[in-house]
């Protein structure tokens, strides 16, 4: 169970970080909200890639790396665009 946390946290660390480099995060993130940003962005990737894929509903499963950095990226995405100032008409 441990190494699996490890793990998990490694992926996250790595992904949110190939992540920030294409898309800048709305607000400035340290050490620890890129690993969960990574994190959340994993299983988003892992659940994204399982549906796309017709393959088992898992919510433990975080996916492998290049899922992990793809559901990221479309976290972040999404972030982004929930935090752009909205104009008045």
């Amino acid at each position: 169970m441990l190494w699996f946390l490890i793990g998990l946290f490694l992926l996250g660390l790595i992904s949110g970080f190939i992540a920030r480099i294409f898309i800048k995060s709305p607000r400035r993130l340290g050490f620890w909200g890129t690993a969960l940003l990574g994190i959340v962005g994993s299983y988003a990737g892992g659940t994204l890639g399982a549906l796309l894929f017709q393959d088992k509903l898992d919510i433990r499963r975080a996916g492998t790396l290049i899922g992990a950095i793809a559901g990221t990226l479309v976290v972040l995405g999404v972030w982004r665009i929930a935090d752009r100032p909205r104009r008045l008409r």
